[in-house]
């Protein structure tokens, strides 16, 4: 318990991310089992997902053992006969469930001007079906690597090291997860059969619709998981560029790519030069854009607390100068894709309306939605022609 406590510290006191605090937590005591290490991950995650109802019942949201304690009680573990513990009521702490029912951002634990702002541009009764939603666990989701394995050969050699997967519906490469567990230490995952992908995620890269032989760039690269993806699609032929602006991120990416098998890919750090050296080269133009992340909640919780209003702010500002500056990589009657991983308007349908007043020479396509609802990560994307 006391490293559910200090990671609790570090993420509440310090901002640290909860992924890299257990990461590190994790590294620090390798002796734990498997089952002492999902139970931790479970305590942290659900502790932050659910920080504000924890703090309210609580009573301090500092006293991260009486948090801890709290939180077993609601899962129905009987508390440890420890002094951290023994002013806590299980019974009491039942009935002040039953009685903040009516409190929606207590009981599904949003700050009061974050639930307001996606009412606001969703509306009451979407919003809350999808803040209901993203306070579930993410599930693990593979993405196979067809440029080394097909779906069926890598669904039966996951089997053989006792890993089950489901398919997903909708989702070409797509494998679910059935149990949680440790899979970054298979063979196949260092040997780049596959890759850890939300299905959402996965979606982009097929909605540009890649060709081999193109030239296609992913602008904001990140990671590189959308591009990999893309080379997949492409089986290796044609060339993809990848940009960041972010030197780490691009090394990162080829490792990636060399584990993966990945050999048409070129990184290149985004500045004002790059733009100007592959301006309307591009068959295909990727801007995966920096975004609020409101979509991926399930998934990285700490987003409820860490995100402020000015920070959305700023980030559709940047949003509006990469759709400004960027789209002069594509050549005409080539296609756009812009993405996020946000579910406000604002961040997206609005943002590629502004565009496409201001650049007469696109048209959109097509657009589509995943909400977190629907099982996986939010995500939107628009695809656009450039006619001229």
């Amino acid at each position: 318990m006391q490293g559910i406590v200090s990671a609790l510290e570090k993420i509440f006191k310090e901002q640290q991310y909860t992924d890299k605090v257990l990461e590190r937590l994790f590294k620090q005591h390798g002796q734990w089992g498997s089952r002492d290490r999902r139970f931790v991950a479970e305590m942290v995650y659900d502790s932050v997902r659910h920080f504000r109802l924890l703090s309210t019942l609580a009573q301090s949201d500092r006293n991260f053992w009486f948090i801890c304690g709290v939180l077993l009680c609601i899962k129905k573990i009987p508390l440890p006969t420890w002094p951290d513990f023994k002013h806590l009521n299980p019974e009491w702490i039942d009935a002040q469930v039953a009685l903040l029912k009516s409190e929606f951002n207590i009981t599904e634990s949003y700050p009061d001007w974050l639930s307001q702002c996606c009412a606001n541009e969703l509306g009451v009764e979407a919003w809350q079906v999808e803040a209901r939603a993203m306070n579930t666990s993410a599930e693990v989701v593979l993405r196979v690597n067809t440029l080394k394995t097909t779906k069926t050969q890598l669904i039966a050699n996951l089997a053989k090291d006792g890993i089950d997967t489901l398919t997903v519906t909708n989702y070409e490469d797509a494998l679910l997860l059935k149990k949680r567990q440790n899979i970054f230490t298979q063979t196949l995952f260092k040997e780049g059969h596959f890759e850890i992908q939300d299905a959402g995620s996965q979606q982009i890269s097929t909605f540009l619709n890649p060709k081999p032989g193109q030239l296609v760039i992913d602008a904001c690269a990140g990671g590189g998981g959308k591009t990999l993806h893309l080379a997949a699609l492409m089986h290796n032929k044609g060339k993809i560029i990848s940009m960041d602006v972010e030197e780490w991120k691009l090394e990162n990416l080829k490792k990636r790519a060399r584990r993966a098998g990945v050999s048409n890919v070129e990184t290149h750090l985004i500045n004002d030069s790059t733009l100007k050296q592959w301006a309307q080269k591009a068959d295909a133009l990727l801007l995966d854009v920096p975004c609020s992340g409101l979509g991926v909640i399930k998934r990285n919780p700490d987003t409820k607390w860490k995100l402020t209003q000015e920070g959305i702010e700023r980030t559709k500002a940047l949003q509006q100068d990469i759709l400004n500056r960027y789209p002069i990589l594509l050549k005409t009657g080539g296609t756009l894709v812009y993405s996020t991983c946000s579910l406000l308007p604002s961040e997206n349908e609005t943002q590629v309306e502004e565009f496409l007043a201001k650049h007469t020479n696109f048209e959109l396509e097509t657009s589509l939605h995943i909400l977190p609802s629907e099982g996986f990560d939010g995500f939107y994307m628009a695809r656009l022609k450039k006619n001229k």
